[in-house]
């Protein structure tokens, strides 16, 4: 690996969530592709690109693309629970998601607590 970034869990854990995602709206039907499956895309493909792109940054400015990696991380949790509603989605997927989530939310927020604690 080449960059530190990619050595970092919550990253790691963050690109199997959006391949996992990716793999769950590809089930969705075609007439969500730019509804529901493109908003799911996005908020889990961000969680990574936003820890990657704070990570070249000063620790205080990492907190903060760490903080917008929860926040899409938060957008998630709307859209399966829409997704599961409509039926695109079992109750168990959702449950496995929900799980992951909030996996890679202890792991984001530990993270940045740990920072903020450098940093004072």
């Amino acid at each position: 690996m080449a960059f530190n970034f990619e050595k970092l869990e919550v990253y790691q854990e963050s690109l199997t969530l959006a391949n996992e995602v990716y793999e769950l709206t590809g089930k969705f039907p075609k007439d969500e592709m730019f509804g529901l499956t493109s908003q799911l895309r996005r908020a889990a493909t961000s969680l990574s690109l936003n820890v990657a792109e704070g990570s070249g940054r000063s620790k205080k400015e990492f907190c903060y693309y760490l903080k917008r990696a929860r926040t899409s991380l938060y957008e998630c949790v709307p859209l399966l629970e829409i997704s599961r509603r409509q039926n695109y989605i079992a109750a168990a997927e959702q449950d496995y998601f929900y799980g992951k989530l909030n996996g890679l939310a202890r792991m984001l927020s530990g993270l940045i607590n740990s920072l903020e604690q450098e940093s004072a």
